[in-house]
């Protein structure tokens, strides 16, 4: 056995627990493919300044949470923490916005890393399919990617899940509410470290989770009161289009994320049945973004989907995925002519498509029939010295337990018409 183990926080992906949550992912990336948008992969650490300017640097993200460390060279990085600064400086990087095809429609999967205290639904290792929209301030939009983001988990099976929106007001209105929040704040009993994030950004309290600050925080000032005509007038869209199309929500006053770049429209999937860690999907509009990264003006939308989260929702709804075999053909050879024959066929049999596997290490048929078993395949070919003398293979349907001689040249054939 290893001395080694996985470092605390983190967790291995193992078949069969694996196939769920490539499942996940490939249901969440299907609408997305549909809907016009191209996958885009980043590296998997950054310059540290990318998230303290967009992710804001008096978030927990990058005040406790950001694995930072200084290479040989001297450059300082960070592992990713959240995937949409990282998705932003790519295009910004690659000019994708200038390509005249606006908005720049992008997803993306793969693995995020946080210092957090580890819990189930919190790890410090987690992975996460997101989407954005780059480019265009359009109501329309904002509702397409919530709409998505609900045809992902419904496609699940997921029921039990709520959608949470907000608006957060935009450059116009929101300093007006950032006064007053701060002038209510300020008459609180609140810790040094609250009150000092009261002062660089006093939104990110009402994300605070601790009871004692949410007691506080009864009769807050809410942003919706503060809204301009402009920002009235765009929530209002988002939130017919979503209702004209069929998918609920709740209005949450007090939603505001945990990131800084956030504006107007904001959106979270929360789920009833993970306790504390309720939160499966989160998003929202962040257009002062790319200037904050030192882009153009470019108004921007996305979301991001926790992978690990959503397997947990499954779990707690009782949902089983319907995860097709990983083969569907099982070859048993007995002896080393029948090695040689039905490796072969085993070969032929992947360049059409078809799942095959093989007993490897010369076992007995007792012990291939077992591992034949164990692979979940429909059918099984075992041929010996005898069966190839005649010129034949045995094919057993795995279910209902029918064997049949086949012709040596004949079983790919055979199984091409039987799988379909």
């Amino acid at each position: 056995m290893s001395t080694f183990k996985a470092p605390k926080g983190t967790y291995d992906l193992i078949p069969p627990d694996s196939a769920k949550y490539l499942a996940v992912r490939e249901a969440i990336a299907a609408p997305l493919r549909n809907s016009g948008y191209g996958y885009i992969e980043t590296p998997g650490f950054e310059n540290v300044e990318l998230f303290a300017r967009g992710v804001g640097e008096s978030t927990d993200i990058v005040t406790k949470e950001m694995y930072a460390f200084e290479t040989k060279g001297g450059d300082r990085l960070a592992l990713r923490p959240e995937g949409t600064a990282s998705v932003l400086r790519a295009a910004l990087e690659a000019n994708l916005h200038k390509l005249g095809n606006l908005p720049v429609k992008l997803w993306y999967s793969g693995s995020y890393y946080r210092y957090e205290r580890p819990q189930k639904g919190r790890y410090r290792h987690f992975s996460q399919v997101g989407a954005e929209a780059i480019g265009a301030e359009d109501p329309a939009l904002d509702a397409e990617l919530i709409i998505l983001a609900d045809q992902a988990y419904r496609s699940l099976g997921l029921r039990n899940f709520r959608i949470l929106l907000n608006s957060l007001g935009d450059k116009e209105c929101r300093p007006v509410y950032r006064a007053a929040l701060q002038d209510f704040l300020r008459g609180l009993a609140l810790d040094e470290d609250t009150l000092r994030r009261a002062e660089i950004n006093p939104l990110r309290v009402l994300d605070d989770k601790r009871d004692d600050v949410q007691k506080q925080l009864v009769g807050a000032p809410l942003l919706r009161d503060f809204l301009c005509d402009a920002c009235k007038a765009y929530h209002e869209e988002v939130r017919e289009l979503l209702t004209a199309a069929g998918v609920a929500f709740e209005d949450d006053g007090k939603l505001v994320r945990g990131l800084d770049y956030y504006t107007r429209t904001t959106f979270e999937f929360v789920h009833d049945g993970l306790g504390s860690q309720s939160a499966v999907a989160g998003g929202g509009r962040y257009d002062g973004l790319s200037e904050m990264i030192g882009g153009p003006e470019l108004p921007s939308v996305g979301w991001a989907l926790g992978v690990d989260r959503t397997v947990l929702a499954l779990e707690a709804e009782g949902v089983e995925l319907e995860i097709p075999a990983s083969t569907s053909v099982f070859a048993v050879p007995l002896g080393e002519e029948a090695r040689r024959v039905l490796f072969a066929k085993v070969t032929e049999l992947r360049k059409l498509g078809i799942a095959a596997d093989f007993s490897y290490g010369g076992k007995g048929l007792k012990g291939a029939m077992k591992n034949a078993n164990r692979s979940g395949a429909r059918y099984t070919i075992v041929a010996g010295e005898r069966d190839l003398a005649e010129g034949v293979v045995q094919l057993k349907d795995m279910e209902s337990g029918e064997q049949t001689a086949v012709g040596v040249n004949e079983i790919v054939a055979e199984l091409e018409v039987r799988l379909g």
